[in-house]
């Protein structure tokens, strides 16, 4: 337990230093100040929750190919003269194994244009996107739980993750 403390301590202060824009002994110390007093009260992620590097990162690969590849498509969009858009709004139904990481989800599916996420039931697992093109509407519920899934994936909580032997 101590090394996940450790690592994230110093991770901590990287972003305290990278907040105020340059690293000084003064924002080392007030980060670590920062950083021992949100551990120490518990702030953050919960200690039955582990972060997985290796699916993180493909999640991350993933948000970043959608972005360009959807930028791509809005500025095409855009710069036609004729107005190809058929907008919808879609109900999409998160499983009980997202619904740990619906913030998590929300960010990454509202940084994709084209794709907007209008209103949350978080409670029923319910997310209602607005959608710039009505045909992509099956396309863009598959890959909200492919987002699902990697995010499970990358922020699993370690009971879990000797049960379910999931490739990564």
């Amino acid at each position: 337990m101590v090394p996940r403390y450790i690592a994230a301590i110093v991770g901590l202060i990287a972003i305290w230093c990278g907040l105020w824009g340059a690293i000084s002994v003064a924002n080392i110390a007030s980060g670590a100040v920062v950083a021992v007093l949100s551990c120490a009260l518990g702030f953050g992620v919960p200690s039955n929750l582990g972060v997985r590097v290796v699916p993180l990162m493909r999640l991350g690969k993933l948000v970043l190919v959608d972005l360009v590849k959807s930028t791509f498509h809005v500025a095409a969009e855009v710069l036609t003269l004729a107005d190809r858009t058929v907008e919808s709004i879609v109900e999409v139904y998160v499983p009980k194994v997202g619904r740990m990481h619906f913030l998590l989800l929300v960010v990454a599916i509202t940084l994709t244009p084209g794709t907007a996420v209008v209103e949350t039931r978080e409670e029923r697992g319910v997310i209602y996107l607005h959608l710039l093109h009505h045909n992509r509407r099956e396309e863009t519920i598959a890959h909200v739980q492919e987002l699902v899934q990697f995010a499970s994936l990358a922020l699993s909580p370690l009971s879990q993750r000797s049960a379910r032997q999931v490739s990564t």
